[in-house]
């Protein structure tokens, strides 16, 4: 349902619509709709649709869809390469500049928080580029001696952010302690915010959880149909392994253990599921964090109620 008035307004700045929303809620469908009725081009915000060659499993726009209205940040990456949270908050800057340029409305599409975070708070980020031997003397220690034996780590040298850090995260865990052994300065101290120069509506779409459960499970069955399994046993075949964040995703890391004989296929499928529901409510935690969202259920039917909340802002700000 829909809140009050959850614009962020700047005197002169152009516009950007955001879509939030958990992975299945109908992001997709309802940005080609705004993006064919307002002129628009999507951005991805999505840290898994970077990387080339993870069509299915990631649930790409199709190239149909891509045709209908023109996507950007999707595509970026090999499956084996980086991409910094400060490259792509650069990226999607630029992109959306490019955007404006054209004479076009920037939607920024997508269920990561962290992307979305960054660039509609202008996180300041620890522009700190990964070190390569460091990282492989952490992961050493991750494996060896487990996730607690970093975080201790993290609040000796860096407390203030161990105080906040999610501490059952391994990447975020071993970037703050990077940044700190590094740069002798902790993560924590080295970012901020800087408000970017946009007239920001920021839309939340939500579900009732069985409808989202529902549309979770059939989009799995949909993938398996269009053949997941055989998507992944090609990355396997061209090298891409675990640790790879890219092949510990949901839905590929599963796929890998029934290919490793760990488990039946069915199994694979219905924890593919099950991992999937639990991962929607840790982005509706996120979600709800955010305080200028303006939500929109879409298992009822106001579909019109929100083009028209659209149209009013455009009509506001341009």
């Amino acid at each position: 349902m829909r809140g009050g008035d959850k614009v962020t307004r700047r005197q002169g700045a152009l516009p950007l619509i955001v879509l939030w929303g958990p992975t299945a809620v109908g992001k997709t469908e309802l940005s080609l709709v705004l993006g064919e009725r307002f002129n628009g081009e999507i951005i991805g915000a999505d840290s898994r649709q970077i990387y080339r060659g993870m069509e299915i499993g990631t649930a790409k726009p199709t190239p149909a869809e891509r045709q209908r209205v023109p996507h950007h940040l999707i595509d970026i990456r090999d499956p084996d390469q980086t991409l910094t949270l400060a490259e792509y908050q650069a990226l999607a800057y630029q992109t959306i500049d490019d955007v404006h340029g054209r004479g076009r409305l920037p939607l920024l599409v997508g269920g990561t928080a962290l992307y979305l975070r960054a660039v509609i708070q202008g996180l300041r980020i620890p522009e700190v580029p990964p070190d390569p031997i460091l990282r492989a003397e952490l992961e050493a220690t991750l494996a060896q001696d487990g996730l607690d034996a970093l975080f201790q780590r993290l609040q000796k040298l860096d407390p203030a952010t161990a105080r906040v850090i999610d501490a059952k995260n391994p990447r975020r865990i071993l970037r703050a302690l990077e940044i700190v052994i590094l740069t002798g300065q902790s993560k924590l101290d080295l970012e901020g915010v800087e408000s970017p120069p946009y007239q920001i509506l920021q839309i939340g779409l939500d579900r009732t959880r069985d409808e989202l459960y529902a549309r979770i499970d059939h989009r799995i069955d949909a993938m398996m149909a269009q053949g997941l399994v055989v998507e992944t046993q090609r990355l396997w075949d061209a090298g891409y392994r675990p640790p790879l964040p890219a092949m510990t995703s949901l839905g590929y890391r599963e796929i890998i253990a029934y290919l490793q004989g760990e488990m039946t296929l069915a199994a694979a499928v219905e924890k593919i599921k099950t991992e999937t529901h639990r991962f929607a409510r840790h982005q509706y935690t996120w979600f709800r964090k955010m305080p200028t969202i303006q939500w929109f259920n879409l298992t009822y039917p106001q579909s019109a109620d929100l083009i028209d909340v659209v149209a009013n802002f455009l009509k506001n700000v341009r």
